[in-house]
């Protein structure tokens, strides 16, 4: 595969990031031994984005409140439901987003237990927190962060008499990152097609829901607005039908992310009005790959690492094809604002 090394995938979101659980679940069984009122996932831009499946997942199988909150926008908002009592969960690769900092201190401060997940130790996020996941370096940290945000969550889940399936659920954890492997090399020539065929394609359509919306929100910002300079829109199938729907035309490219839980007849809805007004629909269907040693029960939850991970391959193509690094920024972090 292009630009991916496979063993340092295994090493970094297999081995390491699953030598985590022991030190996780101890975090989170002595939290919930204590007792809180709430959850407060909390990040900027991609991080914030990452928390949106989680917020879905809880919302949709636990009674545990949560909130996934821009870290910006919750510092000034004076949010009635966040006290000492809450926890919060903060992500920064660099462990040095401005915003996301802030926010850590600020609810440390005021007396909440806080977690981070860093790509980097000794940073300031890292140094602010209760207690710090790090995965000690960047390479494959959002990968990394999903598997970290399933053990975090779930255990969460389990402690709260909600999840009976956790010691399975946890066994199969272990076993995504070969899954993943294999979903990607499965998908590496629907990449590079994607890539060549819209290499000059100005402007896309990115369509999902459910667990999968926070990766729709996140790849059409992040990486195809600030790491590709092309113009998207990530628009939330429930939502497709109330405006979006009239700016599609014959040669309007829209991809639709469809993934296995409660929202898939959503995004089956906008792909049928899809394909009959555009030729240029591209659909990533989770279903599609094997994810051998998966159970059927789980898939939905790991949909999201699934679906992450095969979008990547389409950017290191994109990078390729458009002669543009996915480093090269013109404003971000290079200028005050």
């Amino acid at each position: 595969m292009l630009k991916f090394d496979s063993d340092l995938f295994l090493q970094a979101v297999g081995k390491e990031a699953i030598a985590e659980r022991e030190k996780i679940e101890g975090i989170v069984d002595h939290i919930s031994a204590k007792g809180f009122s709430n959850l407060f996932l909390i990040g900027a831009g991609g991080t914030i984005a990452m928390m949106y499946p989680y917020e879905y997942i809880l919302k949709s199988n636990s009674t545990l409140e949560v909130h996934a909150e821009i870290a910006a926008e919750f510092m000034v908002m004076n949010h009635k439901h966040f006290s000492k009592d809450s926890v919060c969960i903060f992500a920064s690769v660099s462990g040095t987003t401005k915003e996301t900092v802030a926010a850590a201190q600020f609810c440390k401060e005021r007396g909440a237990k806080t977690i981070g997940l860093v790509a980097n130790p000794n940073t300031p996020l890292a140094e602010i927190v209760d207690h710090c996941i790090t995965t000690g370096h960047e390479k494959h940290s959002f990968d990394t962060f999903f598997i970290h945000l399933y053990m975090l969550v779930f255990r969460f889940m389990h402690n709260n008499n909600e999840f009976p399936l956790y010691d399975k659920f946890a066994k199969e954890v272990a076993i995504l990152p070969q899954a993943l492997l294999s979903a990607m090399e499965s998908f590496e020539q629907r990449a590079e097609a994607f890539a060549i065929k819209h290499k000059n394609t100005d402007y896309h359509m990115l369509v999902g829901a459910g667990s999968l919306w926070g990766n729709t929100y996140s790849y059409a910002m992040c990486i195809l607005e600030e790491m590709q300079w092309i113009r998207s829109k990530s628009i939330h199938a429930a939502e497709f039908f109330h405006g979006t729907l009239e700016l599609v035309e014959e040669n309007t490219s829209v991809i639709l992310l469809k993934g296995e839980d409660e929202t898939r007849p959503l995004v089956d809805r906008v792909e049928r009005f899809a394909e009959k007004m555009t030729k240029e629909l591209f659909i990533i269907d989770t279903k599609e790959f094997a994810l051998e040693g998966i159970s059927e029960e789980m898939r939905a939850y790991f949909g999201i690492s699934v679906n992450w991970a095969v979008l990547n391959r389409i950017s290191v193509y994109l990078e390729r094809e458009r002669n543009h690094p996915l480093e090269t920024r013109r404003y971000y972090r290079k200028m005050e604002y």
